[in-house]
């Protein structure tokens, strides 16, 4: 009987011990679950707000994206602006160097003689009054006459002492024999040679206000071999270095063979400037072959260098 009270107890005791056992553990479990439970619900709280400020962030980004838009296509807009300015200026910059440019091709144009380029020979006349700007003395080394002073234009003598100088750097010894003739100093001439050849005289001698000579630009030119103003002298080395060379000091023959407006004369040479005497020069034309609206283009550049 007592064993059987002990094995009673004893079995009540485990089950004491088992019911307290485990309501320790299902207390545990449930403090853990609590625990697990506020946990979760701030991970949740946390996801939310991480959500909330996704969202947020994509519509400021959104935004920002739009803003960005809008900014960048006002930056484009105001750089195409910039650009049409820059353009405008430009183009207002060229006219100006433009209108600059004609002003003073205007102003040069007004300082320079009109008549320099004119086709005279028979063409265009010279009044008796006519006289050039400002005429200076050709070097007296450079006659042929040295006691007989000859004038040339102010503006013309420094390319003749140029192409004088030169020549005679390669031996060749240019002389001038007649360079400016005033409008009576051409009736002196004229009359002369009427004396001895009559109406012949006409062939190769300008009537007054018709010579090249009362423009201060035309020299007669000749050696100190011959002398004299000849149509031998094409025969001589120094008409070749002339025909060869003039140009580039701005000089031409005024009457090569076969023109219609006096005979040949190898002597007579004539300055129109660097500009047309190199075109006429390339091209195997003479002054008199130009029309005077092809001539007077180069007017304004006459004495350029």
């Amino acid at each position: 009987m007592n064993k059987k009270r002990i094995f009673i107890v004893a079995g009540v005791l485990v089950i004491l011990s088992a019911i307290g056992s485990g309501g320790y553990l299902f207390w545990n479990v449930h403090e853990e679950n609590l625990i697990l439970r506020s946990e979760l619900s701030g991970m949740n709280e946390s996801l939310k707000l991480t959500k909330e400020n996704f969202f947020r962030s994509r519509i400021e980004n959104a935004d920002l994206s739009d803003r960005n838009k809008n900014l960048s296509q006002t930056v484009r807009e105001q750089l195409d602006k910039n650009t049409a300015l820059e353009t405008q200026v430009m183009d207002i910059s060229g006219v100006v160097q433009n209108i600059s440019g004609t002003v003073g091709t205007l102003q040069k144009l007004s300082q320079t003689d009109k008549e320099l380029l004119k086709k005279y020979s028979k063409v265009y006349f010279l009044s008796e009054n006519y006289i050039p700007s400002r005429l200076v003395d050709i070097k007296s080394e450079f006659l042929l006459d040295k006691s007989a002073p000859k004038q040339i234009h102010a503006g013309v003598d420094v390319f003749l002492t140029d192409m004088l100088q030169e020549a005679s750097s390669t031996g060749i010894s240019l002389k001038i024999v007649s360079a400016y003739r005033s409008f009576y100093d051409q009736i002196s001439v004229k009359t002369g040679y009427k004396m001895i050849y009559g109406s012949g005289a006409n062939q190769f001698s300008a009537d007054q206000g018709y010579s090249e000579h009362q423009l201060g630009t035309t020299v007669d030119i000749t050696t100190s071999k011959l002398k004299t103003l000849t149509t031998q002298f094409d025969r001589d080395i120094a008409y070749k270095w002339l025909t060869e060379n003039a140009y580039r000091f701005g000089f031409v023959l005024s009457y090569p063979k076969g023109n219609s407006y006096y005979q040949y004369e190898p002597w007579h040479w004539r300055f129109v400037g660097v500009g047309l005497a190199t075109r006429l020069h390339e091209e195997g034309k003479y002054f008199y072959d130009l029309t005077q609206r092809e001539i007077d283009d180069y007017l304004v550049s006459i004495f350029d260098r």
